[in-house]
């Protein structure tokens, strides 16, 4: 499985409002392509950063279903115009998993 451990930091104040649309809408989005998500993880020392990982069978899928996302009507019509603006940035590690992490949606 291949991993992209997520850090996002959100404009001050503006985590909560951002979580509960990326659970609301995006989650599901997701999920139904077939990425695999555990988190959202809270940052206890900063009430702006969350984190979370986005799983992929392997290397070659992740290219396509990340399009079928970035490039879908959920996407481009509603949610990169919410969420962008809320985010001061995000980082991304990509990481490899061998064996079964459990408890992933």
């Amino acid at each position: 499985m291949i991993i992209e451990m997520r850090t996002y930091r959100t404009k001050p104040g503006r985590r909560a409002e951002f979580l509960e649309i990326f659970k609301a809408k995006s989650l599901p989005a997701h999920q139904q392509i077939g990425m695999k998500i555990l988190g959202p993880f809270l940052s206890v020392e900063d009430a702006d950063v969350f984190f979370f990982m986005r799983g992929f069978p392997d290397l070659e899928s992740r290219g396509p279903m990340k399009d079928r996302f970035y490039e879908g009507e959920l996407w481009k019509r509603e949610l990169e115009h919410k969420l962008l603006p809320m985010l001061e940035k995000y980082d991304v590690v990509l990481v490899e998993a061998e064996g079964g992490l459990g408890a992933w949606h």
